[in-house]
């Protein structure tokens, strides 16, 4: 697969995750104080697995709409792979941090989110990094 196929899966995988966080009966309420997370609009386990709110639903659909960009060329898919890679491995580190798990309690980035976002960081950095000659 092309980084450019790879950003443009990713984006719409994005924007669907995002936009699904917004529709009701798709997250589940959290179990009672579970996490110090200051921003509850919309906050609940995404698919009883994931925890988001409003700003991690807005911030998915912003990878989306980026992916997508991307996919128009080569040399920003590669920059789309690499700059999620970075970031989602950053993001899986501090959901392990209990300080960070929230980002200061506006983002919830712990449970599940963590191995999520190491597997997409991991994805990213192949496509980012190490897939030579398959930009096209």
């Amino acid at each position: 697969m092309s980084t450019r196929t790879f950003a443009l899966i990713f984006g719409l995988v994005f924007l669907a995750v995002g936009a699904l966080g917004f529709v009701p009966g798709m997250t589940h309420t959290p179990a009672a104080g579970s996490h110090n997370v200051t921003m509850t609009n919309g906050y609940g386990d995404l698919l009883g697995l994931f925890p988001v709110n409003v700003l991690h639903n807005a911030v998915h659909i912003l990878f989306g709409l980026w992916g997508l960009l991307a996919s128009r060329s080569a040399a920003g898919a590669v920059t789309y792979a690499r700059g999620v890679a970075i970031i989602y491995i950053l993001l899986a580190v501090l959901g392990l941090i209990s300080a960070t798990e929230t980002t200061f309690g506006y983002i919830p980035i712990y449970g599940n989110d963590v191995y999520l976002h190491a597997a997409l960081g991991i994805i990213a950095a192949y496509f980012g990094f190490a897939n030579k000659g398959r930009t096209a």
